[in-house]
């Protein structure tokens, strides 16, 4: 009548759970009297109902490794006689400040608490794949504003490539796309290592950012670049499209007119730009080359 794990044996467990009166109108009536599955039955129902007799991947909590999905494999493999489940994947807790996230504790952190406290989803969501599944993450303002950094990192960048000057001649930029993939698929393929792919993003963002500041990038080459971005955003789902884009057109119009301003040598009116462009969140960065970046605030 309990499938609570105070057994005496590991392999003890609950099918089927006789009625009592602390479960109120939840039973069905059966040749055995009323009473209900167990929990265990109940995803094992709704697991083959759904992916069949035997699938792919089936996720969870390292809390729920044993007793629960120990469980449903036995349950499940007797009924049928086939394999279960051909891999799993059991994720590790969020912690909170360095505690576990708990009800009973009071921490727990919801996502709407989260974008009303003014957390953008994008910065959210990069925060929560940035470690490996199985380790791990601690939620901190701190975690939280690297993400917005990092966010606002591939912000400028998107925003600078589109912009940037380009040659009509050779192919700069096209290899370096073709290694950015072969490294990120790479990590993903080793049990979905996100931080890693991760490391390779920020890396070509890097690398392309230098050959955009060389004068190297080819027209084929941004069409390269764009194209890798949009193939690693398909399972990142951080990089913003160009219809969301974070530098609007006037943002744009008004860092193009500080370049010549500054060309020009009228500085007043550059520093004038640079007041401008401050209030919408953007900060220009003068390299000594004569070559400008900038960030998002």
């Amino acid at each position: 009548k309990n499938d609570s794990y105070d057994k005496d044996q590991a392999n003890d467990f609950a099918l089927w759970k006789a009625w009592d009166a602390d479960d109120g109108e939840v039973f069905w009536e059966t040749e055995l009297g009323k009473g209900r599955p167990g929990w265990h039955i109940e995803c094992s129902a709704m697991s083959m109902k759904y992916l069949g007799e035997t699938f792919d991947i089936h996720t969870g909590g390292i809390d729920n490794r044993f007793p629960h999905h120990e469980n449903e494999i036995a349950q499940s493999e007797a009924a049928t006689g086939k394999e279960f489940v051909r891999t799993w994947l059991h994720s590790d807790f969020l912690n909170v400040s360095g505690e576990e996230m708990h009800k009973s504790v009071g921490n727990v952190v919801t996502l709407r608490q989260l974008t009303e406290k003014g957390w953008k989803p994008r910065a959210i969501r990069l925060f929560l794949i940035g470690a490996h599944y199985r380790d791990k993450l601690d939620l901190t303002d701190e975690s939280l504003q690297q993400a917005k950094s990092n966010i606002a990192r591939i912000d400028a960048f998107s925003a600078r490539l589109k912009e940037a000057a380009v040659t009509e001649e050779g192919t700069g930029g096209v290899g370096f796309s073709g290694s950015f993939l072969a490294e990120f698929e790479g990590a993903m393929d080793d049990d979905l290592n996100v931080a890693e792919a991760l490391a390779a993003l920020y890396g070509f963002l890097r690398t392309i950012n230098t050959l955009i500041d060389s004068g190297g990038l080819s027209r084929s080459g941004r069409e390269a670049v764009i194209e890798a971005l949009r193939r690693v955003d398909t399972v990142l789902g951080v990089i913003e499209r160009e219809a969301d884009s974070g530098v609007a057109d006037h943002v744009l119009k008004l860092i193009r007119e500080r370049e010549d301003a500054r060309r020009r040598r009228d500085y007043k009116r550059a520093d004038e730009i640079r007041t401008q462009l401050r209030k919408e969140g953007i900060t220009p960065e003068d390299s000594p080359g004569g070559n400008v970046s900038w960030k998002v605030e």
